[in-house]
């Protein structure tokens, strides 16, 4: 069979074989996997079946343990008794526990395993626990037995994803502006009417599954079915989601089944005793740059875990897709560290862990049969060829891919060349390229540009002058270059860089400074692990007139549908720095010089008509100068325009 990945880009074709391989590999890996008429979704139920479950007459509770000689319940249902409930162990290193009564177990109960391996008793918390509790006295990490009086009561059974996605990344716990951890409570009262004020329609929320370390952002998990109680209890993230389908929100959990803590006590690193449960032995189970373990994606048992986990939050939590976090790392096995992908080969070559392909395959399939409407987007580097094309064509079966090259490249030129010097040619490459029918989400920050020691654009533009300088009637040229350059990268990289795109909660009005979480280093300070909001509120700032801009450019991509449409180049002038293109049933037009404007500049249109301007990023509403009016524009080739330095100006056909 030939692939229609190898016609949409026939500089694969010398690699058809590694194609072919990648698919016989899924294929072959599949019928392992699901014997008869199984589905994947039948497959992955591990959380029905393991962890802890209410029955008629009492509580059964199961784990996956096959290093294991021993294991025991505890917990303070029994007085911390380490032997009082011995577990049965089953075929395939399961082990099993049948406790009467269905009041022995209660909602907030602390629970143990004891897991014996060679004369070693060693404390786990339970793999599917669904609650995981950091005790305030001894700071210790505890399961907790999770089981409201009533069940949640979901109300969003119509909703339906929009196809154009507009993403807000957000963090729940940094969401607030006082020093301290945001709540889900406190997010949905207070930000999720931001986020749809904005016009955003896709949530994506960082750092919900559990782990002990606050300042890794949530990338290093320890407990696969918990959503981290820093925040609330369950039921709470419950009412969120369903909060932002009512508001036709979507939400992304940013999955992290890429490595996983090295904890022991609270992980699931050794939990039966051994290190090869379910990472790789010897030095490949080791995470060299992130200090973390490495699964072993050939095993059918860490495929049962990572699929039960996928389905666990679709079903259980109605997450609409998710955000894979670090892909490379998971595509490689040098995890993608110091290679520079500059030809096709080093996709396909030693390197490659095709078993890890083959799980993201699986996890792809599995998202779509749970939910026909799963989305699913994938932090990836490299650009893996086929990485978001279906499988039936030879692909990887995500819908998109974070075009991380796009912010990078915004940091390097704010950091290294002057406004000047920009060269637009590189730039428009760099945002309109892409692997031949494969989809990115592009953007211009995310949290990764500003964790602490980098800083946001807005700060990195602007720097100390944010602190006294942005009342609304004073002047600054250090601001008003900042505002300026922040809007019209925001509007380039929105309008080309992808068929999505994706801001960071606060990016869009210019949130000053990096972000830092409580550490030692700092004092264990929240000052930086925080929004401003009041920012944006406060009527006599210009973050105001940044939060207004991004609203009006999310609405006009919407109304224009710049993301679903192909762009096409409608003039370049390097040395001018102006750079045209039609997009959706839009121009665009950027004069990115830092001094030159220009009169009666003429700019060609792509068909004869009428065409309106309907945005500048000039406008007084934006905090600019009001130099572009909102006018017509009759022409059969070409029209004449006013382009003030440092200004992008949007027009659109008039409909006859």
């Amino acid at each position: 069979m030939k692939y229609k990945l190898l016609q949409y880009d026939p500089q694969l074709l010398p690699f058809q074989d590694d194609i072919r391989l990648r698919m016989q590999r899924y294929e072959e890996k599949t019928k392992a996997l699901l014997p008869g008429d199984m589905t994947l979704s039948d497959f992955a139920n591990g959380s029905a079946y393991f962890g802890f479950h209410k029955v008629r007459n009492g509580w059964y509770y199961r784990e996956w343990a096959p290093g294991a000689e021993k294991m025991y319940l505890t917990g303070d249902f029994c007085g911390w008794d380490r032997y009082a409930y011995p577990m049965k162990k089953k075929r395939g290193g399961v082990f099993e526990v049948f406790l009467r009564g269905r009041k022995t177990l209660q909602d907030g109960m602390k629970v143990m395993a004891i897991v014996v391996r060679e004369g070693q008793e060693l404390e786990r918390i339970p793999l599917y626990a669904r609650r995981v509790v950091q005790d305030a006295q001894t700071n210790a990490w505890n399961g907790v037995i999770y089981d409201p009086e009533e069940e949640f009561k979901w109300t969003d059974h119509a909703f339906v994803p929009e196809k154009e996605l507009f993403i807000y990344e957000c963090h729940i716990g940094m969401a607030q502006e006082e020093g301290a951890v945001g709540t889900y409570d406190q997010f949905r009262e207070n930000i999720l009417p931001r986020i749809k004020e904005l016009g955003y329609n896709t949530l994506q929320i960082m750092a919900i599954m559990e782990h002990p370390y606050y300042a890794s952002f949530g990338y290093q998990v320890t407990n696969f079915f918990a959503a981290s109680s820093r925040f609330g209890r369950p039921e709470s993230l419950k009412k969120l989601i369903d909060t932002a389908h009512q508001m036709g929100i979507a939400v992304l959990l940013d999955v992290v089944h890429s490595h996983a803590s090295k904890n022991t006590r609270e992980g699931i690193n050794e939990f039966d005793g051994t290190p090869w449960q379910f990472f790789h032995a010897g030095p490949r189970g080791d995470h060299s740059a992130w200090d973390t373990k490495c699964f072993d994606y050939d095993k059918n048992e860490v495929l049962h875990f990572l699929l039960s986990n996928l389905k666990f939050w679709q079903t259980e939590y109605h997450f609409d897709g998710f955000r894979f976090d670090g892909v490379t790392s998971m595509l490689y096995q040098d995890h993608g560290l110091g290679t520079a992908f500059t030809d096709y080969g080093k996709y396909f070559s030693m390197n490659t862990d095709t078993a890890a392909v083959t799980y993201l395959q699986l996890a792809s399939t599995l998202a779509r049969q749970v939910n026909p409407n799963a989305i699913l987007i994938a932090e990836d580097t490299s650009a893996l060829p086929g990485l978001c094309l279906p499988i039936s064509q030879g692909g990887v079966g995500f819908d998109y891919r974070l075009a991380m090259g796009e912010p990078d490249m915004w940091i390097k030129l704010l950091k290294e060349v002057p406004d000047e010097y920009w060269d637009l040619n590189s730039i428009y490459y760099e945002l309109s390229i892409r692997r031949p029918q494969e989809k990115v989400i592009g953007y211009c920050e995310s949290h990764d540009q500003a964790l602490v020691g980098d800083k946001t654009i807005m700060f990195r533009l602007c720097d100390k002058e944010m602190y006294y300088a942005m009342h609304k009637d004073q002047g600054n040229l250090a601001i008003d270059r900042g505002m300026a350059l922040h809007k019209m990268l925001r509007l380039i990289t929105m309008s080309l860089g992808g068929e999505g795109y994706l801001t960071f909660m606060g990016n869009e009005f210019g949130h000053p400074e990096w972000i830092d979480f409580p550490r030692e280093g700092n004092g264990w300070s929240y000052h930086y692990c925080r929004r401003q909001w009041s920012l944006a509120d406060d009527p006599d700032l210009k973050y105001k007139y940044l939060n207004a801009f991004e609203k009006d450019m999310v609405q006009l991509a919407k109304d224009c549908r710049v993301l679903d449409s192909a762009d096409r180049q409608l003039y370049l002038h390097n040395d001018d720095k102006v750079l045209a293109y039609e997009k959706g049933d839009a121009i665009f037009v950027f004069n990115f010089h830092p001094e030159k404007s220009y009169e009666g500049y003429r700019m060609p249109v792509p068909t004869p008509g009428e065409y309106r301007v309907v945005m500048s990023t000039d406008d007084f509403c934006y905090g600019g100068q009001g130099r572009v009016y909102h006018q017509s524009y009759s022409a059969e080739d070409s029209f004449q325009l006013y382009l003030p330095s440092r200004t992008a100006t949007v027009l659109r056909k008039v409909d006859n």
